[in-house]
């Protein structure tokens, strides 16, 4: 009886460690925030495990670069007042993020707002806890 017990406690193991690697942030430089304004949303994708927010965000040389921003899974994003018409191609955004470590132009979402007010996630001007002020897009490297 204790070898079956056993031999299945190694196999949850085995499960469990690349599930715990899934939800990892390790990507992410979380002691970065950065600001991306004048944002224009191409797509957004409401589909689990993960959200997703497609951007392109003007460079500062006349051209636009494309950003992909990870958001968190619908069922939370929902308890949070999101809804899958919450962003819609052409929306205008300024929209926090933690950038990826790469420095490749995506990262995970802190918060967004419109030009009218109106937010979704956290407030955009807070730094993340122990964080320095936010820093330029042109910054991330």
């Amino acid at each position: 009886m204790k070898a079956p017990f056993f031999a299945v406690s190694v196999a949850m193991l085995a499960v469990a460690g690349p599930a715990a690697a899934h939800h990892s942030n390790a990507w992410l430089d979380m002691q970065k925030e950065v600001i991306l304004n004048d944002a224009v949303v191409t797509e957004f994708q409401w589909t689990n495990p993960h959200t997703w927010i497609e951007l392109d965000v003007p460079d500062g040389k006349g051209g636009v670069t494309h950003w992909s921003i990870e958001a968190g899974a619908v069922s939370g994003l929902a308890r949070q007042g999101w809804k899958r018409t919450s962003l819609k191609p052409g929306d205008k955004i300024r929209i926090a993020i933690h950038p990826m470590k790469s420095g490749q132009p995506g990262g995970g979402l802190v918060g967004l707002e419109f030009p009218d007010g109106r937010r979704l996630g956290s407030p955009v001007d807070r730094p993340a806890p122990g964080a320095p002020a936010s820093v330029k897009p042109a910054d991330v490297k």
